[in-house]
């Protein structure tokens, strides 16, 4: 069986976001782009946390009582983020998957982020081998 590598299949053009975006503009964003998430790069370029729409439900929420959004991106993302490294294989992040709840994990090289992989990338890249 071939070993295939994440760097194969990530997804290389995807959302960044950064703590300072307003977050009702970042959940349209999210929206606007069908992205389940988006990293959050600090100006540096260093990774500060995730962004899902998941965490973007609660101040939508709000909103809707309160017809204000408020806070920004760094009040509501994800500050402890499960990262892949773009030579991880295949399996090792499809089990990955079954072990956390998250649809999408920012992908590194080094230590910087260079892509984003979504569990459908998984799943696509699973049926295609068999």
């Amino acid at each position: 069986m071939t070993t295939v590598r994440i760097r194969s299949i990530m997804r290389e053009s995807y959302p960044v976001l950064a703590p300072t975006t307003p977050i009702r503009r970042a959940a349209a964003f999210l929206v606007e782009a069908r992205a389940s998430a988006a990293p959050v790069l600090s100006e540096d370029g260093n990774l500060a946390g995730i962004l899902s729409q998941k965490d973007c439900f609660r101040p939508a929420l709000h909103a809707s009582y309160y017809r204000e959004w408020t806070g920004c991106v760094a009040d509501h993302m994800t500050r402890e983020v499960v990262v892949v490294d773009v030579q991880d294989e295949l399996i090792k992040v499809a089990e990955m998957f079954l072990h956390y709840p998250h649809r999408a994990f920012p992908v590194r090289d080094e230590n910087r982020i260079v892509g984003i992989l979504h569990r459908s990338d998984i799943l696509a890249s699973l049926t295609s081998l068999g």
